[in-house]
């Protein structure tokens, strides 16, 4: 998000982009909101890609992670000592084969589950230690989430829906409205404000799933399958529209996902399998080769 004063009539404006007049003077932030982004994405793009970063510069940190899960008298291991660090503004997707751990792990680094032993940090903040009003303060203003089946409340407007959240941190209803309205806007929906989540197509319902989760300014997003239930084409602009908020606006995601499409937009890639991290690959070190049936 690009932040600034208004040079005319020295106004704080925080904007993704889509204002570029001061709503107070008129004056033109054009240039303002080109060079602010421009920064931002350079340090985004500098902190993920150092690899002397420190401990403050990493959002999401886990040390030993375990969860054991009881059926009956048997116990089901589903991650098993995982150690990893995300560096703010990175773009990380956890990939792994079904069963492997990796939605347990993205549970525990959401604050929707508890580990069974390790520690689980955003921000130095060990998640397991917080009340459950603290956690959900934590959720409600640190964490955006996109999930496979959109989750969108059916009687609820798309702007309804991208709202809700802000009720929870306490906006006002105009600021509301003007942010909801912005975010819609950035997500190419626009003209769908007031259309329920069974007038618009699979794609447009994850897209109010993506300004959703950007309702209260988060540091993370966290996308469980978000191309799961969407066909090649929607699901490729899904994943540029997430790949272009994260270099525009320096949020950190954080991707569970079988999507192979998502190794080509991700700064780097954790495996999962059996509970456990197999490896962890960069991008620049992995070479995607387009294949094609028969000879041509």
């Amino acid at each position: 998000m690009a932040q600034f004063k208004c040079p005319k009539c020295e106004k704080d404006i925080e904007t993704w982009g889509v204002v570029t007049v001061c709503p107070d003077c008129g004056a033109d932030l054009r240039d303002l909101v080109e060079e602010s982004q421009r920064i931002v994405i350079e340090r985004a793009g500098a902190i993920a890609r150092d690899e002397s970063a420190t401990t403050h510069e990493f959002i999401v940190r886990t040390r030993g992670l375990t969860k054991l899960y009881k059926m009956g008298e048997v116990e089901v291991p589903a991650l098993r000592g995982v150690d990893i660090d995300i560096r703010r503004g990175e773009y990380l997707s956890i990939m792994g084969p079904s069963g492997s751990g990796k939605s347990t792990l993205f549970n525990m680094v959401g604050g929707l589950d508890k580990p069974s032993a390790g520690s689980c940090f955003i921000d130095e903040v060990d998640l397991a230690q917080l009340t459950a009003f603290e956690l959900a303060w934590l959720r409600c203003r640190k964490l955006g989430y996109i999930f496979q089946t959109f989750n969108l409340i059916p009687v609820m407007t798309a702007l309804e829906n991208v709202t809700l959240p802000m009720i929870f941190a306490g906006m006002s209803t105009d600021d509301m409205l003007d942010r909801g309205k912005m975010l819609l806007e950035l997500v190419g929906l626009g003209d769908r404000l007031h259309h329920k989540p069974f007038e618009l197509s699979g794609g447009q319902q994850q897209r109010v799933a993506v300004a959703r989760s950007l309702a209260n300014s988060p540091s993370i997003i966290l996308a469980d399958e978000p191309t799961g239930n969407l066909d090649l084409g929607t699901g490729k602009e899904i994943i540029s529209l997430l790949k272009e908020l994260n270099v525009g606006s320096g949020v950190t995601v954080i991707s569970a996902t079988h999507d192979l499409k998502m190794i080509d937009v991700s700064d780097r890639i954790v495996h999962i399998r059996d509970g456990q991290v197999e490896r962890i690959e960069k991008r620049s070190e992995i070479d995607l080769q387009v294949g094609s049936f028969g000879d041509m």
